[in-house]
């Protein structure tokens, strides 16, 4: 397998986020997010993005080295707080400032850029008023999508709605595992459907101001398989496949949310006013499917309402990431398939895929062999896909740099570039130059 082996018009990217990466969280006129709020707490031990990647200062060098590994496409995001410092009102020149700068740096290089519009940071001051939990959210969004489409879209043209609504909801609204740290299905399911209504919201909003925009949103998705085959352990990976890859595709192509496999979810109906049905679908232009790991699902009398449980990967004797999550490439295929088999799918990108280690940097290199094999293997599969007619249009490496990889702070590293996180010292990992000869073929 070789790049020349991908359709011209195949696009090669990466991706990063700015609570991820920027840093300067309360400098330069920007107001406090969730996850700034979340990070500082004394409770909290693995550190924060107070200064993250630095990207805020060092945006130029990085995108030429986005430049020099041979990529087509770099995909950031917006920090809501460094636009609206108090989530709606005031308008922060700085921060808007910051953004048309790092756009023209990406077009300058020839680098098209890609706008996600919210990448898990809610601005503190909403939050402070239920965030998404409130209803009020739909009208804090507009403010917010209406600003950006209009401000970025005579030189954005592609544009990511939300990232991964399930992961930010889920972990954060009802785990609390992440930023704000709030639980249960009180909580989870207001801030499924108010995210729901926000993401096909933001669609037509960017429709209506961007002249050709391309408009897309992301997915997080995992192939599901159960523990065996009992019928007990496959109702409870339907389940599970449900919540992780049903949950909120479906809704956006008008079919509802998947109450046939999980019947206790016709409680999100009391949050369902009169017109919401008709405000949940939107035809986007693309998908972004973005997938790291297999679950292995098994029955459970817990939670309540899902009945069901991960097995964990470190109990399966299968290879793991520093994450302890399945290293499964086999999986990213099956999940195009998956989402693909949808009727109203036009495009799919792969927006994000990536692997996690604890790479070390060793006179000078970082021998990360072990994500080598986990491109040469999702590639494959991206390829396979492509030839049999599923419109795959493009991967994007999660992620560039090592970054602050949310509640498991820095440990574990996703970059194709080390990170030293103490002198902000970039140096390109062996995956990195495998990379940048890869795709200098095609």
């Amino acid at each position: 397998m070789k790049s020349k082996h991908f359709p011209k018009s195949f696009k090669w990217g990466t991706a990063i986020s700015s609570y991820q990466n920027e840093g300067e969280y309360n400098t330069h006129g920007k107001g406090p997010s969730i996850w700034d709020t979340f990070t500082n707490r004394k409770s909290f031990k693995k550190g924060n993005g107070n200064t993250a990647t630095d990207f805020y200062n060092t945006y130029k060098e990085d995108l030429l080295k986005v430049k020099a590994l041979n990529l087509d496409c770099f995909r950031f995001s917006i920090s809501w707080s460094r636009i609206f410092p108090h989530g709606i009102g005031e308008i922060n020149p700085e921060g808007v400032a910051f953004y048309h700068d790092l756009i023209q740096a990406c077009i300058d290089l020839n680098i098209e850029p890609w706008v996600t519009l919210y990448h898990w940071d809610l601005p503190q001051a909403l939050e402070d008023q239920g965030g998404w939990t409130n209803r009020e959210i739909l009208n804090w969004f507009k403010t917010y999508v209406e600003f950006c489409s209009k401000e970025y879209g005579a030189t954005v043209k592609t544009w990511i709605i939300l990232n991964e609504p399930m992961s930010f909801v889920g972990l954060g609204y009802f785990l609390g595992m992440h930023a704000p740290g709030k639980k249960g299905f009180k909580n989870f399911l207001p801030a499924a459907h108010h995210a729901t209504l926000c993401q096909s919201m933001g669609g037509r909003i960017v429709r209506k101001n961007v002249k050709d925009a391309i408009i897309g949103t992301t997915f997080s998705c995992s192939h599901v398989s159960p523990l065996n085959r009992r019928v007990i352990h496959k109702k409870a990976a339907a389940r599970i496949d449900a919540l992780v890859n049903r949950f909120f595709i479906e809704p956006t192509l008008g079919l509802g949310y998947p109450m046939d496999a999980i019947p206790g979810l016709n409680r999100i109906e009391k949050y369902v006013l009169p017109g919401d049905e008709e405000l949940m679908p939107f035809d986007f232009d693309f998908i972004g499917l973005q997938y790291y790991f297999k679950i292995v699902a098994k029955f459970s009398l817990l939670p309540p309402i899902l009945f069901a449980q991960e097995v964990p990967a470190e109990k399966r004797d299968v290879k793991i990431n520093a994450m302890n999550l399945e290293i499964y490439p086999k999986g990213l295929y099956k999940v195009l398939e998956k989402f693909n088999a949808y009727p109203g799918i036009k495009n799919i990108y792969i927006t994000e895929s990536g692997v996690c280690f604890e790479d070390e940097l060793i006179e000078g290199k970082v021998n990360d062999k072990n994500r080598i094999n986990y491109f040469k293997k999702t590639f494959k599969y991206t390829l396979k896909a492509i030839e049999n007619n599923i419109p795959v249009k493009g991967y994007f490496i999660w992620t560039l740099v090592d970054n602050f990889e949310w509640a498991e702070g820095t440990k574990p590293r996703f970059g194709i570039i080390y990170t030293d996180f103490k002198t902000q010292k970039r140096t390109v990992k062996k995956s990195g130059l495998w990379l940048k000869r890869f795709l200098s073929k095609r």
